[in-house]
């Protein structure tokens, strides 16, 4: 595979970082996004697995930072699950312009609550792949619970995440309340698969099932049984990588044909 650093506008004006990977067929089969988890960034070690599992299969891979974290530009505060979907839908108008149009969405935890919709919006997407994803972006706040309070009081607080710093604000609580995740799936009409760890205690597996409950056929599950939320084992997301390739190709080739 190549892989080569690209960034792209977001519809602020921002640079976001990217990269580029391209496997070592081509043309690659199709063209994947990949929208991280909540406060992570494009370096997770499960995202790079993932990515290089897909292109050993002949599929390209978009995996970028959302704005305000990695090396991409704008603050985190000023951000919300909105604006996450909107720098999912720049960064596909980069594929679109520079490469192809993606054909393949997929999203880790809160970053797959974000993929569903913009799905949903892009034409081009095919299939939408989700991992570790709750079925309402609301979970997200109990990452963050003993600040709620003085978020709600004072509009912004301080708060530790995984362990580090982040200033949320109240315009993201606000933001996630009016999203309604199930509405989205239900109208969605793509063929979606949903893995999720029945040991996953970050997101509990109850919320794979509302999203499947909630999604239409063509519908998958694979459940990724012994593996953490993000995906730490190094042979759990290299699995994630190579069931989404698997299952994809039969729907992008239906496109095509």
């Amino acid at each position: 595979m190549s892989s080569q650093k690209v960034t792209f506008t977001n519809s602020a004006g921002q640079q976001l970082a990217a990269i580029m990977e391209m496997p070592d067929s081509m043309p690659p089969k199709g063209y994947a996004l990949f929208a991280h988890c909540f406060t992570c960034n494009k370096n997770l070690t499960a995202v790079k697995n993932i990515g290089r599992a897909l292109n050993s299969k002949g599929i390209a891979v978009l995996r970028f930072d959302f704005t305000g974290l990695g090396e991409s530009e704008g603050d985190f505060e000023n951000t919300n699950f909105s604006s996450n979907i909107e720098d999912l839908l720049s960064a596909a108008q980069f594929l679109k312009e520079n490469y192809e149009a993606p054909n393949i969405m997929i999203g880790h935890s809160l970053g797959g609550a974000a993929a569903i919709y913009a799905a949903a919006i892009l034409d081009s997407v095919k299939v939408v792949a989700t991992i570790g994803t709750p079925g309402d972006p609301s979970h997200v706040t109990h990452l963050f619970k003993n600040g709620i309070e003085h978020i709600n009081e004072h509009g912004v607080a301080n708060v530790s995440i995984g362990g580090r710093p982040f200033t949320i604000k109240k315009q993201f609580l606000d933001d996630i309340k009016e999203k309604d995740l199930q509405h989205t799936v239900h109208h969605l009409h793509k063929p979606i698969l949903i893995l999720h760890s029945p040991q996953d205690s970050t997101v509990g597996i109850e919320s794979a099932a509302a999203i499947y409950q909630a999604a239409h056929h063509p519908k998958s599950f694979i459940s990724l049984h012994g593996a953490d939320h993000l995906l730490s084992n190094a042979a759990d997301s290299a699995y994630v990588g190579a069931m989404i390739a698997a299952w994809s190709e039969r729907y992008i080739e239906d496109a095509v044909a």
